[in-house]
């Protein structure tokens, strides 16, 4: 990332894990080699994910972990990113994200540039924000967004904002990135017939072709044999007429509504 900070290129997810399920999914991620961890305030699981990353063994330099604030206004993210600290029981996390863009923006980017110039985080960054929006809070601030995490999937590569994010060297990051498991994305023939020539899953390919492309990838499962087979796509990869392939499947359909206030022929 832009700062120098390493972020890992593949992650694990915990949106919609309830958190008595949280931290053995997360011990079960982390035993497969996972080493980012995503969380948020809203997700109330951030306890769990803590607990897991003590009970791992593990450093806590090995293990890349991220929040979002979902807070709105200066004083109010401070106090819940410290309440945030308190209730994982770390003494940092590596990122910090805005999770939306909700209003007071520019007061909330203003809290994390504080928390980061603090040692309380390693790194900021945003959550859903369009290019404007992204541009809006980089011309007023003293410290660049670093990760813009946004809804990708094959169904929506969000290629105009990934040549947006490469240029102002932000790390895309995507959600999402299967699509919240749709069938008819799971079962297209074109996906099929690669994952069959790579003798991998259909999601393998997915994942794969996300981590291909640059972009940090963070599925989430709580099925053990699930959360082992996503990270297992780094032992092939995918030839440039299959990536071509792959790449005309984006139909620029989102399905969490982003960016809502964006028309279809507008630029993101």
């Amino acid at each position: 990332m832009n700062y120098g900070v390493k972020i890992p290129i593949f992650g694990f997810g915990t949106y919609e894990i309830s958190p008595d399920q949280t931290k053995q999914a997360v011990l079960s991620a982390i035993e497969d080699g996972y080493r980012l961890i995503d969380t948020a305030q809203y997700y109330q699981n951030e306890q769990q994910v803590g607990e897991a990353v003590k009970a791992s063994g593990l450093n806590r330099d090995e293990v890349f972990i991220t929040t979002k604030t979902m807070t709105d206004g200066y004083e109010d993210t401070k106090v819940g990113l410290d309440e945030s600290l308190r209730r994982s029981g770390l003494d940092y996390f590596d990122l910090v994200l805005i999770h939306w863009p909700i209003g007071h923006d520019i007061d909330t980017w203003h809290a994390l540039e504080a928390a980061y110039k603090a040692g309380k985080t390693r790194a900021i960054g945003i959550s859903n924000f369009n290019s404007r929006q992204t541009l809006d809070l980089i011309h007023q601030s003293s410290v660049r967004p670093m990760v813009d995490q946004i809804e990708t999937h094959l169904f929506l590569q969000q290629w105009k904002m990934h040549e947006f994010l490469e240029k102002e060297n932000i790390v895309h990051e995507s959600y999402s990135p299967l699509g919240n498991g749709q069938q008819n994305l799971i079962s297209n023939p074109i996906l099929k017939e690669i994952s069959e020539k790579y003798r991998k899953s259909p999601i393998q390919v997915i994942l794969r072709y996300l981590v291909q492309n640059d972009v940090v990838t963070i599925p989430r499962s709580t099925n053990p044999a699930h959360i082992k087979s996503n990270i297992d796509i780094f032992d092939f990869e995918l030839d440039n007429d299959d990536l071509k392939r792959l790449r005309v499947l984006d139909e620029r359909k989102p399905i969490d509504g982003w960016p809502a206030e964006m028309r279809e022929d507008e630029d993101y």
